[in-house]
């Protein structure tokens, strides 16, 4: 099957630098592209001058991560796409894996690898580590890492399974699954939009897999850091938008249970000394009530809403439980 590695590039060109060459080495039974969200640096002079095979895209405007992709794969003719991260690092075998999966499990719609952490490889990476979840309350969290706490890779998931969400900074998905769920919702621009994507797809029935045999290290936070009070606000306010739409059951109970506990968290970035961050998350929930009539319109445009994959409180497991590792839950 052919495959399309589509690289979402915003004024990046020392990160094309640094990982461009690995994907470009690696990727021969792939064609690689290179979507670029209106730059104004040079990169894609780099990428002409350098990497003549890779295929450019030029899309009008910064979409953030959902308009640009969703801008970029409508010129994109492979049937299966790869959405990779412009700080990601491949490894010689990783795509062989993926496109065996695919091809030998037509039911299967959207896969992610193994993600390490490119600063430390011996440790799995924040964004997606080896496959995503969602608890009771919306949040998520990963096998390899729940909140902060990041395991060492020791081998323990080498393994194929059947996940919640596939993380963005290396997302595999087949192109009529993508075209089927109409792609990501803009309204998200960065952050969480691929959890929404795969929430929508888990209500249809499409199955979303982790395949531990294929590796990629991934910086993480090389566009919008952990420190940056925007990311803490798209990621609280984009957590909202999710469960809006997509959660079973009486959603003004969910939303107020969210609620109170964003409150607790704003109250621990109090003790932190960390004003901006409680003044994101205060933004994120102003943002959430401007949207909410359109969250509402989306939601009822669900054919089917299902339960969840997991029922279970992270929350109360991690900071109660003290439940820091995936094999305890």
């Amino acid at each position: 099957m052919k495959l399309a590695v589509v690289i979402l590039n915003w004024n990046g060109k020392t990160l094309l630098e640094t990982f461009l060459p690995s994907v470009v080495e690696y990727s021969q039974n792939a064609t690689v592209y290179v979507a670029d969200n209106a730059s104004t640096d040079d990169s894609l002079t780099y990428i002409r001058d350098n990497f003549p095979t890779v295929k450019i895209i030029k899309n009008k405007s910064n979409g953030g991560y959902a308009k640009g992709y969703n801008d970029a794969l409508k010129h994109v003719e492979e049937p299966l796409f790869c959405l990779l991260n412009s700080d990601v690092e491949v490894t010689k075998n990783w795509l062989n894996p993926i496109i065996n999966t695919f091809i030998t499990e037509p039911e299967t719609a959207i896969i992610q690898p193994k993600i390490l952490d490119y600063k430390n490889k011996s440790h799995f990476e924040y964004a997606g580590a080896a496959g995503g979840f969602i608890d009771k309350y919306g949040y998520p969290y990963c096998r390899g890492r729940i909140f902060n706490t990041i395991e060492a890779d020791t081998n323990q998931y080498t393994d194929s399974a059947l996940i919640f969400w596939a993380s963005g900074a290396c997302f595999f998905i087949r192109k009529n699954t993508y075209k089927a769920l109409n792609g990501f919702d803009e309204s998200f621009f960065a952050h969480m939009e691929e959890i929404d994507l795969c929430w929508r797809a888990y209500n249809l029935d499409y199955k979303v897999k982790y395949v531990g045999t294929s590796t990629v290290y991934h910086v993480g936070g090389a566009t919008l850091n952990a420190l940056n009070p925007k990311k803490t606000f798209l990621n609280f306010r984009n957590s909202l938008f999710c469960i809006t739409k997509n959660a079973p059951g009486n959603l003004f109970i969910l939303i107020f249970i969210r609620l109170v506990l964003d409150g607790l968290a704003a109250f621990k970035f109090l003790i932190a000394l960390k004003p901006l961050h409680i003044l994101a998350i205060l933004k994120a929930h102003f943002s959430f009530y401007m949207h909410l009539t359109s969250l509402l319109k989306k939601r009822r445009q669900h054919t089917k809403i299902k339960g969840y994959y997991t029922k279970n409180s992270i929350v109360w497991l991690y900071f109660a439980k003290k439940k820091h590792f995936y094999s305890n839950l």
